[in-house]
């Protein structure tokens, strides 16, 4: 498949030129004024031409709960979200379909879904996504979300001494379970790959991430997990293991150049040191971070410290969007409340490259994408700068990430497949799509969880909150 792209401005040190982008075997071949056409000629005048970005974590099955679960904190949220939790494969296809549209017509080309495992159906979940992403395109990396303890233990004893059911499945068969999927699934020529993502310190043991460690090494896969979201993941941490959850992953050997971990809110100056060290990257979540209440990032000590990060928009419960640009935005501009010193501060230009050859570093991937570099793969996105939220002509970057671009995206190839064309998804029928989540949803606004009232109290004691009951 051979195509070229004409006249397109694209960003260089010095500002902008107008360039035309070759594409032979699904990569960049060149890049320069007036080429030689190869291919299918696109007309790319007033159009700026980008990398795709990364989705670098979400959780696509939570888009059937989204708008509903009230202002609770993770802990109190993710007991309401799993009492809700879809139980049918169907729902996870066409949730992941959702997923991969939105962030499509956002500026992602990739997207990494930390998936929500269907108990007893676990492989078939993991095929009904696989199914999305290939039917429309878009590249996926699938972290099948692990655990082998069950939900309470995710909060702090404190003094209680409380015991803890046993997990529904042993951690022997949930790494035996990740081998299969990955024998079954991994396959990155078709744009599918396999992650893997214990959800975290809170609710998976040494065992658990150790046997991760052995799999992802002896298949060179990369690791994903969640990482001191909250204030009582880091009072966790300590009462588990005596030190930080950094200190103790590193200590396990999880922390690697292969190794991605979402949030990271709660870092101090030394766990920051590791991460940096270790080369692991950090995925920047602002608005569930914000939603859920966990904390604001010290992202700019990351990035000062040498620490790679990208962006992520969450999963649509605890984000309920998955607008990738919203995500970028906000993940840029709301450092400049927590250091004073403007020339810290992240600049469009880099919001661009932390989205997209940031989200490529935290996959592995940093030398196939990432950037408009000849010999790179072709994902990249075309961005209309006649739209009216993209005018008047001012930066073209700075108009794409500090405003509120709508309808923005004209076209979006990944692996040189056009995917999206005129701002519309050509691989699927987005509005059988729509149709079928409105069928198969309903308007609602009060329901009860059962988990949350049987351990808010414990909660709200464990983090001295007035009123224990």
């Amino acid at each position: 498949m051979s195509f070229t792209i004409q006249n397109a401005l694209i960003s260089v040190d010095s500002g902008y030129e107008t360039a035309d982008v070759q594409v032979v075997d699904n990569s960049i071949s060149a890049i320069g004024p007036s080429l030689e056409p190869a291919g299918t000629v696109i007309n790319g005048k007033n159009k700026l031409l980008l990398p795709g970005f990364v989705n670098a974590h979400t959780h696509s099955s939570e888009m059937w709960q989204r708008g509903i679960i009230p202002p609770l904190p993770l802990e109190l949220w993710i007991a309401e979200l799993y009492d809700f939790t879809p139980l049918d494969p169907e729902q996870v296809y066409l949730s992941a379909l959702g997923t991969a549209v939105e962030t499509l017509l956002s500026g992602g080309t990739s997207v990494v879904d930390h998936l929500v495992l269907i108990p007893g159906q676990e492989l078939e979940t993991i095929a009904a996504a696989v199914r999305a992403y290939q039917e429309i395109g878009i590249r996926a990396f699938i972290g099948p979300l692990i655990q082998d303890q069950s939900l309470t233990a995710g909060m702090p004893s404190g003094d209680s001494g409380i015991e803890h059911a046993a997990y529904i499945r042993s951690t022997k068969a949930t790494l035996e379970l990740m081998e299969t999927a990955i024998k079954q699934f991994h396959n990155p020529e078709k744009g599918v790959n396999i992650l893997l993502a214990p959800t975290g310190i809170q609710l998976c043991s040494d065992a658990l991430f150790e046997g991760c460690i052995e799999l992802s090494d002896r298949y060179n896969l990369c690791r994903h997990a969640h990482l001191l979201e909250t204030p009582a993941q880091k009072q966790l941490a300590h009462e588990k293991y005596g030190c930080s959850a950094v200190e103790h992953l590193q200590k396990i050997g999880y922390l690697s150049p292969r190794t991605s971990l979402a949030h990271c809110v709660w870092l101090d100056d030394s766990d920051i040191a590791i991460m940096a060290k270790t080369g692991a990257t950090v995925v920047h979540n602002p608005l569930s971070n914000l939603r859920l209440g966990s904390g604001i990032a010290p992202i700019l000590k990351y990035r000062q410290a040498g620490v790679n990060v990208s962006f992520g928009c969450d999963g649509a419960a605890s984000n309920d969007s998955q607008d990738l640009l919203e995500a970028i935005k906000i993940g840029s501009i709301l450092h400049n409340i927590t250091d004073l010193d403007y020339r810290q501060w992240i600049t469009p230009r880099q919001s661009v490259e932390m989205a997209s050859l940031g989200g490529a570093k935290g996959l592995n991937l940093a030398d196939e994408m990432g950037s408009l570099t000849v010999g790179k793969k072709a994902d990249f996105v075309l961005y209309d700068l006649t739209n009216l939220s993209l005018l008047p002509r001012t930066d073209p970057i700075g108009l794409l990430i500090l405003g509120r671009p709508t309808n923005a995206v004209d076209s979006v190839w990944v692996n040189g497949k056009q995917i999206v064309a005129e701002g519309k998804v050509k691989t699927i029928d987005v509005d059988a799509l729509r149709r079928e989540l409105f069928d198969r949803s309903e308007w609602t606004s009060k329901r009860q969880s059962q988990t949350v009232s049987e351990i808010e109290a414990h909660y709200r004691k464990v983090m001295n909150l007035q009123g224990y009951s």
